[in-house]
């Protein structure tokens, strides 16, 4: 009778970390990373190999050790080197293995549709790099061969950062390399696929949310089993595909948000796709006209990385900055056309007339941020989160961006019968309404996600604006990445004063960034532009810099606050949330661990400074109340075993808690 073996798994569950013993006898022999199939209760779930040939049980009795079911396909597998990096995200980010590999991987099709790359067309490059951009390509093209080094291209807007990509990538790809090139979000795909498959002689992919799981799968098949050159060109999901013989890793926008992923396991894709360098042995590129603090702080005032820090502070070709004006605006002169004014309307009105086109930004959605009884006061506020309902006049509707409930508008107040209900704010939609009233022969749209569902239908809004087909295009921050605008020489920027009084610590860096990036937008190819900005308040510090244009100088302020604040970039951070159903449940559970966190701090870990208690600033978000505990150090080492530790005592806890190492926001 053959003896009984064990191996140890990392299954597609929360439950023991993830990682459970199954017996596999009867299937001869298995590896470390291959996927199987596995029991948990009822349900039968995916689980990767971590340990083969056991030789201890961990004091589990044998009759109770259930088998595994099955093993899955070939191609679904992890190598050593995949593992190992699946496994280091695990733990960096305190997030069970086996739903962090099983959330990356396409589910197991029995027949998927054919999935067929586009070609790419191999075709010379059009244009001339001028000095700053052979320069980059001159800098990092030796290191191609040479393994991991770490690149920033601080390109400013319209410096042409992607004719020095296109031309590293070509020089990988003739060493016959493969290329991973990661986008924060997908409306920014289509161009970058236009120019890659123009310019580049290897089959070019894209990675997002809206490949079908037929298309997923086979895209999976295709990198596992074949080592030619081809380009990955994906936004952060993508960090996880199993591309072979990777000879360079590029991230454009590195600073953006949309890398930073929130639900689910909290990673950043800027940071893995570091490490997945790292492990790759290849070079990196960090490109941004607006780079992140601490990727600044990183490469230009640490003096051990300063030549890998290079700098395109031209435009190519006739284009120029734009002027930035700010347009005091008050509410009382623009009452007929809030959030507008006559001054502004004035100056759109003279752009059209040149044959030129608008673009107006501001990062809100609806029409109006709440409705409000003239009567009573009353404002019509979520049942399930402690946000008020956004107005959507199109829709006649109310609606909650966090549970998605959506309510009818309503005629009168429920609480006095008063019929006259306010609008109070403003988005997208109103700007867009306003527009219309004012230029009636005007093509005006909106270019926001309530607007376009799709890709197909953001690739549609962008082709209609290229042809002219748009005069004036309203859209949040999905308008201020990477565009190119031909006929734009006039940006309005709205609504940011209310970001300026965020209490987040980077409030003033994502508005110096976001106003920069909008910016970029205007002026690319013609000698005189203009960004207006509307606000309430002109004597901004974050203002001069904008006027000025300079970036160094105000970094530099903002790094004085962060380390008088032990922020990012001078200390590591993560925030603890504790979140239930009962308010007085995640209080408790919240100060409670608190104390432990305390006394783990007094007898092991006193380089760790942890903060208050506090409610998350939406504290009810889908009838789950949430708290949060910020940890703060410099040594990384404290703070990860401080949270190994804490992990030990969650089992006393009887909510959900969730760690974010490196949170985007503390608030």
């Amino acid at each position: 009778m053959e003896s009984r073996k064990y191996c140890l798994v990392a299954a597609n569950t929360h439950f023991n970390n993830s990682q459970l013993i199954y017996n596999y006898s009867g299937l001869g022999e298995l590896s470390r990373g291959q996927m199987v199939t596995v029991p948990l209760g009822k349900k039968e779930i995916r689980a990767c190999i971590l340990k083969e040939e056991l030789c201890s049980l961990e004091g589990i009795e044998e009759k109770k050790i259930k088998s595994v079911l099955g093993v899955l396909e070939r191609p679904f597998y992890l190598d050593e080197k995949e593992l190992s990096f699946f496994q280091w995200a695990s733990e960096y980010y305190h997030y069970p293995l086996g739903p962090l590999i099983f959330d990356s991987i396409p589910k197991l099709m029995k027949r998927p549709r054919p999935f067929i790359p586009s070609c790419g067309e191999g075709r010379p490059l059009e244009f001339e790099l001028n000095e700053e951009q052979q320069n980059c390509v001159k800098k990092i093209f030796p290191h191609l061969e040479k393994g991991f080094g770490k690149w920033l291209i601080h390109g400013v807007t319209g410096s042409g950062k992607t004719a020095v990509y296109l031309n590293l990538m070509k020089k990988a790809l003739a060493k016959g390399r493969s290329i991973l090139f990661l986008l924060p979000e997908i409306n920014l795909t289509p161009q970058f696929l236009r120019s890659f498959i123009r310019h580049l002689e290897v089959p070019v992919y894209s990675y997002s949310s809206v490949l079908t799981g037929s298309q997923k799968y086979n895209l999976w098949k295709e990198l596992k089993e074949s080592i030619s050159p081809k380009v990955i060109v994906g936004v952060r999901s993508s960090i996880f595909l199993p591309l072979n013989n990777i000879g360079l890793i590029v991230v454009d926008e590195e600073h953006d948000s949309s890398f930073k992923q929130e639900e689910r396991c909290p990673y950043n894709a800027r940071d893995l796709a570091i490490k997945r360098a790292q492990y790759s042995n290849v070079p990196i590129i960090l490109g941004s006209a607006t780079p992140s603090l601490e990727t600044f702080y990183q490469f230009n005032l640490d003096g051990k990385r300063k030549k890998h820090y290079l700098c395109l502070e031209k435009r190519v070709g006739n284009s120029y900055f734009p002027k930035i004006n700010f347009i005091n605006i008050t509410k009382s002169e623009s009452k007929n056309f809030w959030p507008l004014n006559k001054s502004s309307i004035e100056k759109i009105k003279s752009a059209l007339d040149k044959g030129e086109q608008v673009l107006v930004f501001i990062n809100r959605l609806g029409y109006a941020d709440f409705l409000q009884c003239n009567c009573c006061g009353k404002q019509f506020k979520c049942p399930n989160c402690s946000v008020n309902l956004k107005y959507f006049k199109n829709k006649r509707i109310l609606n909650c961006r966090y549970c998605e409930i959506s309510i009818s508008q309503p005629e009168i107040c429920k609480d006095c019968g008063n019929s006259h209900l306010i609008q109070k704010g403003f988005g997208t939609e109103k700007c867009e309404s306003i527009l219309k009233n004012i230029f009636p022969k005007r093509k005006i749209a909106r270019f926001d996600r309530e607007e376009l569902k799709t890709f197909k239908e953001v690739e549609k809004r962008l082709d209609d604006f290229h042809k002219g087909d748009i005069d004036i295009l309203v859209g949040t921050q999905m308008l201020s990445k990477g565009h190119n605008f031909e006929k734009v020489n006039l940006v309005l920027v709205l609504g940011i004063d209310s970001m300026l009084n965020s209490s987040d610590f980077r409030a003033n860096e994502r508005v110096f960034q976001q106003i920069k990036q909008i910016s970029g937008r205007s002026g690319r190819f013609s000698k005189k532009s203009e960004v207006c900005i509307l606000t309430l308040n002109q004597k901004s510090h974050i203002f001069e810099y904008l006027k000025k244009n300079n970036l160094k100088s105000f970094y530099e302020d903002e790094l004085i606050l962060r380390k008088n604040l032990s922020c990012a970039p001078f200390s590591k951070m993560v925030n603890l949330s504790f979140s239930s159903n009962l308010r007085e449940r995640t209080l408790d559970n919240v100060y409670k661990a608190h104390k432990i966190l305390n006394d783990l701090k007094k007898k092991y870990f006193s380089s760790v400074n942890i903060m208050a208690p506090r409610s998350h600033n939406i504290e009810k978000i889908v009838n789950k109340y949430t708290w949060i505990i910020t940890l703060k150090g410099s040594n990384i080492n404290d703070l990860h075993n401080i949270l190994n530790s804490f992990i030990l005592n969650s089992k006393k806890f009887n909510l959900k808690i969730k760690i974010d190492v490196d949170p985007y926001q503390i608030n």
